[in-house]
């Protein structure tokens, strides 16, 4: 009479399922407990899967990058007004250098949190050379505004062209003109791309993670409406200082467009993704606001020509609010 161990069927390793065995250990496709109840919910755009979880809305993440950036990164203008650069040595970095720096590394931290708190796995490869590109522009970025600072004390206008500024034009020899032109680039240029571009782009893959199956998840907690309007004048700041207005406008329309791909499928974005929205679209409101009320000062339309006419907060600060025709210190030319 056979035995019950002799009754059993023998399965061979190559007969099972290596997703089942994940999928009997608890562990999904990216080794966490997943539920796959949906499989038309992949991405034909070439994203990873949307995640099907029910993602709480990250308060703290999301506070302390708000927080963090107005205290560093906007309240650096402020330390420039109560501690100007001439009270410390000119050939030393100033406060407002050092919170410039400590606002780069905060950034650079938060944002790999941001990848982290992604409710689908990203790509790690692409995440950690987006941090990397992203501290290389922070870092051109704050070497030209450094030197910028100081020029603005020999009577630099922000809100006039390099070569039509009078400073510059005094400057002996004039092939040192082409020098400032490229600090100039560095900082306006491709440091704003090499800073700008990870930026969006780390948010924007975050954001394709935020979609979900549960129709109770699509709202955003009270939480998440007191931080909307901090959010959104930070983006403003980012955008209108940084002048990456294209750069955000091609990330917006690309928020707006995964939403409409994916409604059809039943997925629909969760409160995170409805913070993030909710704060770009508001923040290009006040952008648009911010160009029509400056869209008859001829000269930022002169300083910043053509259709996408986004006037920098500096130089409106420079040209209405700071006399910088009076040379304080040492010529630059000496």
């Amino acid at each position: 009479m056979p035995t019950n161990s002799q009754r059993c069927e023998k399965v061979r390793p190559q007969d099972v399922c290596p997703q089942e065995v994940l999928m009997a250990q608890g562990k999904g496709c990216h080794g966490t407990a997943r539920t796959r109840a949906h499989a038309g919910a992949v991405s034909r755009l070439g994203f990873p899967d949307v995640s099907l979880r029910n993602s709480p809305f990250h308060s703290d993440l999301w506070l302390f990058f708000t927080v963090l950036n107005w205290l560093l990164y906007c309240g650096r203008a402020l330390v420039i007004i109560m501690c100007p650069v001439e009270w410390c040595p000119l050939n030393r970095p100033s406060p407002a250098d050092y919170i410039h720096l400590a606002s780069n590394l905060c950034t650079a931290l938060l944002l790999l949190k941001i990848t982290q708190q992604s409710p689908k796995t990203l790509p790690h490869s692409a995440m950690q050379l987006s941090i990397i590109i992203f501290a290389m522009g922070t870092s051109m970025h704050l070497v030209g505004d450094s030197v910028t600072q100081r020029l603005i004390l020999s009577g630099y206008q922000l809100h006039l062209p390099l070569r039509e500024n009078p400073v510059i034009q005094n400057v002996t020899p004039t092939t040192l003109i082409s020098s400032f032109e490229l600090v100039s680039y560095y900082d306006e240029g491709l440091g704003h791309v090499m800073w700008g571009v990870p930026f969006l782009l780390i948010l924007f893959l975050y954001f394709t993670g935020c979609f979900t199956h549960s129709k109770e998840d699509r709202s955003m907690p009270f939480s998440a409406w007191l931080l909307l309007g901090p959010s959104a004048l930070l983006y403003w700041y980012v955008i209108t200082e940084g002048q990456i207005f294209i750069l955000f406008t091609f990330t917006l329309f690309a928020m707006a467009s995964m939403v409409v791909q994916q409604r059809p499928r039943g997925l629909g974005l969760n409160s995170n993704g409805l913070f993030l929205l909710s704060s770009f679209s508001s923040a290009m409101g006040l952008v648009v606001l911010w160009a029509a009320v400056l869209w008859r000062d001829p000269v930022l339309r002169k300083r910043y020509p053509g259709v996408m006419y986004v006037p920098r907060p500096g130089a409106f600060y420079t040209l209405h609010f700071l006399n910088t025709h009076s040379t304080v210190g040492p010529d630059i030319a000496e």
